[in-house]
């Protein structure tokens, strides 16, 4: 049904219409023209053959009318016309009559009129003839549809007279006449249905021959449409129509080629906007947003209804800075807040302004990165240059006071108090020399500008040396204690790095650690790592606190971190260097209980039948 109603759509029916309609037109035209001029040629050529039989029927009925009656036996003319008149009686002659010039009839073929023969007629047309007038008049019969040829004519004396002795009057049907232009436009309209038939059939086939290349392309045109180029359209000859498909074809070929180039942009685009680490949001110039890459729903968390809903503004809270779109392409560049109760979030967001053509302003470009990291890289330099500022200032100011007063006076001279100064100043000399040295050596880890010299070392062994050499120099009244397997384990490890790191986790449980106090050092086997946990009695810290302790010069009471020599950098440096060792370092600890430092060590790996 859907084929039949396209049908009667296409432009085939049409040109198939057209074409019949042209042919149709042009058969009637010339069927109008032929069947007027046949028909005004068959009446003249009736009406000059009747014509002929009256001229001729006018003489003999002149010869009639010159006879002498008056001997004996020569009949009457009454009866001399009626012979004469019988004689011209044919189909087409369908009534004769005769009449004198008193307007008598003399004889008739009319088997209805016989009884007006003698008669006097007082026809108009008989009694113009009589009067030398020669009358033709077609007349048309309502009744029964035919048409007739009624002539009158005079008789005259003889030839060449102009004395009027009779009148002749003829009636000749012309329905034959017309039942022939009857059969000739029968004909001719069956030859216009015959024509009107093969002239549908030619025009089907040439309208499919036209249409066929359209309907082609037509369908080419979806597939383009749909994204497929693949197919060709039918070049079936050079005219016009040929023409135009091999057009259609190198506009196909160019917009592949223009859709693949498009594509390759597009997926490049893409690409780049979806494996960028910075969001990107695009925007029309009413600030509807129309386009927004991952990361940048990532970074604000918005979801698809806020990107409908929401003006670029909107979306970054910025509704008490701007009023309009406009003003963002002034800013350049601008610092959010987005942070919330659970996450410090700080984005940087750079505009740009998009012109079409016109250098007109369509839209901003929108590059969002999170800047939380720098600035808190920023804010920890900011306070790592005043915590360096601050601990070298403190012992220089020491040291300055007691070389004043060393310089001044008789200070010096004093053998009590000047040997005390000297010890305070040669102090705070060894505090900075400590700090510059932890300094360096920090700044060495953050530049990757040392060395590791790994060497295979028995955990065991070294974990009892470094005690060992803690409780030869211990003075105070602290006990330490030891939970260390006897099996001996290898690590793959720089020995004076891990010395330094387990003298700076055991010299802080020392000086945290109150006199009296125990400090337990134990070794433990976690699958292939080593586990070394130092346990002291000390004061603890606070659990808000406890994820600090690792960063450089906090303390938790600085007061008594910097009387006891601490730089603040111990436990940071210790943190660089087991994860130069592939380890892992943190803390637990409760106020008033003590605190445990853990840091674990990968094991070698033995070789298959290798002895423990």
């Amino acid at each position: 049904m859907k084929t039949i109603w396209g049908f009667f759509k296409s432009i085939q029916l049409k040109m198939i219409i057209i074409y019949i309609l042209l042919i149709l037109i042009t058969i009637q035209v010339i069927g109008a023209y032929f069947a007027q001029q046949l028909e005004q040629e068959l009446t003249d050529n009736f009406i000059e053959s009747v014509n002929d039989r009256v001229e001729l029927l006018n003489y003999n009925l002149q010869q009639a009318f010159q006879v002498d009656r008056s001997e004996e036996g020569t009949p009457s003319l009454e009866v001399d016309v009626r012979e004469i008149i019988n004689d011209y009686t044919s189909d087409d002659l369908s009534e004769i009559l005769v009449i004198n010039n008193n307007g008598r009839v003399l004889g008739t073929t009319n088997q209805m009129e016989l009884h007006n023969v003698g008669k006097r007629t007082t026809e108009t047309r008989i009694q113009q003839a009589l009067t030398g007038n020669h009358d033709e008049d077609i007349r048309y019969n309502e009744e029964n549809g035919h048409r007739t040829l009624v002539l009158s004519t005079p008789i005259y004396e003889s030839e060449g007279s102009d004395e009027v002795v009779g009148a002749l009057s003829i009636e000749a049907s012309l329905e034959g006449v017309y039942g022939q232009m009857n059969d000739i436009n029968r004909i001719f309209a069956n030859g216009t249905m015959l024509a009107i038939t093969v002239s549908a059939l030619l025009g089907i086939l040439v309208a499919r021959t036209i249409t066929k290349p359209i309907t082609e392309m037509r369908k080419q045109a979806k597939l383009m449409g749909q994204g497929d180029y693949s197919q060709k359209v039918n070049v079936y000859g050079t005219d016009e129509i040929g023409q135009l498909a091999e057009t259609f074809n190198e506009l196909g070929d160019k917009i592949k080629a223009a859709q693949a180039s498009t594509e390759g942009e597009r997926r490049k685009l893409s690409l780049v906007l979806t494996n960028m680490t910075d969001g990107v949001v695009a925007t029309e110039e009413t600030g509807k947003i129309i386009l927004m890459n991952l990361p940048a729903q990532n970074l604000l968390k918005a979801t698809q209804e806020e990107l409908e809903d929401n003006s670029l503004i909107q979306l970054l809270g910025m509704e008490d800075q701007v009023s309009d779109i406009n003003e963002l392409k002034d800013m350049k560049s601008v610092i959010i807040d987005l942070s919330d109760e659970a996450q410090l979030l700080l984005v940087r967001a750079n505009f740009s302004e998009v012109q079409d053509e016109n250098e007109e302003f369509s839209g901003i470009i929108t590059v969002i990165s999170d800047v939380t990291e720098q600035e808190k890289v920023e804010r920890e330099r900011r306070e790592f240059v005043a915590n360096v500022s601050h601990e070298l200032r403190t012992p220089l100011t020491t040291m300055r006071s007691y070389l004043e007063a060393l310089t001044d006076g008789d200070t010096w001279k004093d053998e009590n108090i000047a040997p005390k100064f000297l010890s305070v100043t040669q102090n705070e000399t060894e505090r900075m020399i400590r700090l510059v040295n932890d300094l360096l050596q920090l700044s060495k880890m953050d530049n990757k500008d040392y060395q590791l010299h790994k060497e295979r070392v028995n955990y065991t062994d070294f974990i009892h040396h470094v005690v060992d050499r803690f409780e030869l120099n211990l003075k105070q009244e602290i006990d330490i204690k030891r939970n260390v397997p006897e099996e001996k384990y290898n690590v793959w490890v720089d020995k004076d790095k891990v010395t330094q790191v387990l003298d700076n986790i055991i010299s802080n449980a020392i000086k945290y650690s109150p006199e009296g106090g125990e400090i337990l050092v134990e070794v433990t086997k976690e699958k292939h790592q080593l586990l070394t946990k130092v346990t002291d009695e000390g004061v603890g810290i606070p659990e808000s606190n406890i994820d600090k302790i690792f960063d450089r010069f906090y303390r938790v009471d600085k007061a008594r971190s910097r009387q006891l020599g601490g730089t603040g950098l111990g436990l940071a440096i210790a943190k660089e260097l087991i994860e130069a060792h592939d380890g892992e370092v943190w803390a637990k600890s409760k106020e008033n209980e003590g605190t445990t430092i853990t840091f674990r060590l990968p094991l070698m790996q033995k070789k298959r039948g290798q002895r423990k």
